[in-house]
């Protein structure tokens, strides 16, 4: 499964994944390989992904996230810098 996370200023990451888990504005959601197409906002909080075996994680502030055909695009208004919410 690809994924892609963009600010308006750079890609944070641009490759394939085993899974992710999401800050949905409902509660978090975790998208793995052959999800059902959907759209959703994003809130505060932690984007996980793991690649390999090993986890990372990147702190957001809002966004929209795309899953369509095992491409997971992530929209991210900006990250979130320690001592924010």
């Amino acid at each position: 499964m690809h994924l892609e996370i963009i600010t308006p200023d750079e890609t944070l990451y641009n490759g394939e994944v085993d899974s992710v888990t999401l800050p949905g504005k409902k509660g978090a959601f975790q998208v793995l390989k052959n999800h059902a197409a959907i759209i959703s906002s994003l809130t505060v909080g932690r984007i996980k992904y793991k690649k390999s075996g090993s986890e990372h994680e990147i702190m957001i502030k809002n966004g929209m996230v795309e899953v369509l055909n095992n491409n997971v695009t992530v929209l991210v208004e900006s990250l979130l810098k320690e001592g924010e919410e």
